[in-house]
Order: C-alpha cells, then sequence, then structure tokens
C-alpha cells in the first residue's frame, strides 16, 4: 500500500511540475470575468430595452419573442419542438412567480455549470489527462519508470488515480473562481432561492407532473456530481487515448475533434439513431435536471448514463490491455 501511495505522489509530483493545474487557473482566470461581464451587458441591454428591471416584464417578453418565432413557417421542425418546451416551461416558472434566473453568484455558477458540462469543462478536463501516458513515452522516462520492480497494471493505475484527484480539484477550482469573480458584480446572496427541476419531456411536449422546488444550494449540488461524472468519463476516455497514442499532439487531436462532434451530430443528425451511441452527445446531463429539450430523441437520463458509464468501463479496460500487454517504450 505504501508502495502504491508513493507512485500516486509521484504521478502527482510530475503533473504539478508540468504546471498544468496553474494552466487551467490561469484559463479560469480569464475567461470567467469575460464571461461574467457578458452576463452583465447582457442583462444591463435586456433592462434598457424593456425599459424596466421587473423579471416578470423580461421572461413575459422572451416567451412572447419564442412565440412569434414558432410562427415562423421557415423554422426547422427541431428549433419548433425546443421552442415549444422553452416557452411553456418558462410560462411554468412565471405563473408560480419564480424568477429563473434571479442575480447572484450562485445562479451565476449553476449557469455556468450548466453550459459548460458539454465542452469547456471536458477541455479542461483534457489539458490535464491527455498526455499523462504519451507524454512519458515522448520524453523517454517511460523506459525507466517501466524497468523498475514494479508491475505495469500497479504503474498505470497509480497514473489513473492521480488523474481522478486533478480532475475533482479542477471542478473545485471552477466552483470557486466562477463565484468569487461573479459575485464582485451580482453578489454573493441566492443559495436558497428556490429552483423548480422535475421537467419531463415526452416528445415535444413538457410533462409538469414531477415538477417540485428545491433550494438553489441542493440544485447546484446536483449539477455539479453530473458535470464532476462527464469529466470523469471525458478524463478515463483521455487516458485511454493517452496508451494508445504516442504522440501527445496527435491525441489532444484526436479528443478535441471527437467533443466538437457531439455539437455537430445534435445538430445535423438529429435523423441518425447511432448518434446517441456516441459519448459526446451525451454529456449536457444537465439538462435532464432543468428540463431542456434532449440534443437527440431517445436521449433520458438513464440512457446516457449508462451509455458513458459504458464508454468509460470498456476505455479503461482497453487502456490495461494495451499497457500491460504491448511495447509501451519503442
Amino acid at each position: 500500500m505504501r508502495e502504491f501511495a508513493n507512485l500516486v505522489l509521484n504521478e502527482s509530483e510530475k503533473i504539478y511540475r508540468k504546471k498544468r493545474i496553474f494552466v487551467v487557473m490561469l484559463i479560469l482566470a480569464i475567461l470567467i470575468p469575460l464571461f461574467v461581464y457578458a452576463q452583465y451587458r447582457e442583462i444591463e441591454t435586456t433592462q434598457k430595452r424593456l425599459g424596466t428591471k421587473d423579471w416578470k416584464v423580461s421572461l413575459q417578453q422572451q416567451i412572447v419573442d419564442s412565440q412569434n418565432r414558432l410562427n415562423n413557417s421557415r423554422l426547422p421542425e427541431e428549433w419548433r419542438d425546443w421552442l415549444k418546451v422553452r416557452v411553456e416551461q418558462q410560462q411554468y416558472y412565471l405563473d408560480h412567480n419564480i424568477n429563473p434566473m434571479a442575480p447572484g453568484a450562485p445562479t451565476f455558477v449553476r449557469a455556468f455549470i450548466e453550459q459548460g458540462i458539454t465542452l469547456f469543462i471536458p477541455l479542461l478536463v483534457m489539458i490535464v489527462a491527455i498526455d499523462i501516458v504519451s507524454g512519458e513515452r515522448s520524453d523517454g522516462t517511460m523506459k525507466m519508470l517501466l524497468t523498475r520492480p514494479i508491475r505495469r497494471w500497479k504503474i498505470l493505475l497509480s497514473k489513473y488515480v492521480t488523474m481522478l484527484f486533478f480532475i475533482s480539484l479542477i471542478l473545485l477550482l471552477v466552483g470557486v473562481f466562477a463565484y468569487a469573480l461573479s459575485g464582485l458584480v451580482f453578489g454573493y446572496s441566492g443559495w436558497n432561492l428556490p429552483v423548480l427541476t422535475g421537467f419531463v419531456i415526452d416528445k415535444e411536449t413538457l410533462n409538469t407532473n414531477f415538477v417540485h422546488l428545491i433550494p438553489q444550494w441542493q440544485y447546484i449540488l446536483m449539477a455539479y456530481g453530473l458535470a464532476w461524472f462527464v469529466a470523469i468519463v471525458v478524463g478515463t476516455i483521455s487516458f485511454m487515448v493517452s496508451v494508445l497514442i504516442r504522440n501527445t499532439p496527435a491525441g489532444m487531436g484526436v479528443m478535441l475533434a471527437a467533443l466538437i462532434a457531439g455539437g455537430i451530430l445534435s445538430s445535423f443528425a438529429t435523423s441518425w439513431e447511432g448518434a446517441k451511441y456516441i459519448f459526446s452527445v451525451n454529456l449536457s446531463l444537465t439538462d435532464y435536471l432543468s428540463g431542456k429539450l434532449p440534443a437527440l430523441q431517445g436521449l433520458s437520463m438513464g440512457f446516457s448514463l449508462m451509455n458513458l458509464t459504458v464508454w468509460a468501463v470498456v476505455s479503461l479496460i482497453i487502456s490495461f490491455v494495451v499497457f500491460t500487454k504491448q511495447d509501451m517504450v519503442n
């Protein structure tokens, strides 16, 4: 056990020396203020256009705008379905006197997690995970590591455990930076604001039979749990790519293409049944919490969780089989 703990500590020091976590912190420190400013300007512009700060007027205007778009005969059918659900959901919030986007740092954190779960957070995870094996093959340190009297599977497991630790650290940093920086503009209150969840999409209609109120802090914890699960899955797939592809930039290109492909397929391959089995199409787990229309027909929380679990397990099996059986030096 002490030997394994030393391996994990050694792997942690390697990642620390590469300063990858500092790169993540720098990205967050630069981009989150931009996102905060963009949201602030959007709120300010909306208030000027409507001539009031009343959120009910703003929400009512959004409903009217969506209904006007629904009257457009050229609107694609998938967009029409999405708008119908959105109008029903917004009307439900209005009827129950609940502001879905009350200003405050907790609300910003909630929105940031919901928007970042499909691409931004996976990209941060990829920065740490993609070269955890391939990087050592490229710089020649893998040969030195494998000559030690330690089983290969134990070496790889130590790398995987280290990756899980740093993925959790990245999620923690995302929350801390988002809350601390957005609070300077929107204030730090709002943890106990009511949030509606339990919306169920039945084809293109919204089922509100299971809708219930929860405090925002509970919703954020649920969203964070889903984001952590997504980050682990993306990290595990990146881990497999790092084992299979020796060149780190090439591996990064493969993962980047796979992540972007999910968004493209969600928009242009809505009629292709096989698209829903691709892992990157199933990353928007928080959509099931907020009641948004799934990216593709046939998707559900259960299906997406199972799909991502299978991808992670298969990727992990492939990683260990290849690392323990093949020549990882030449």
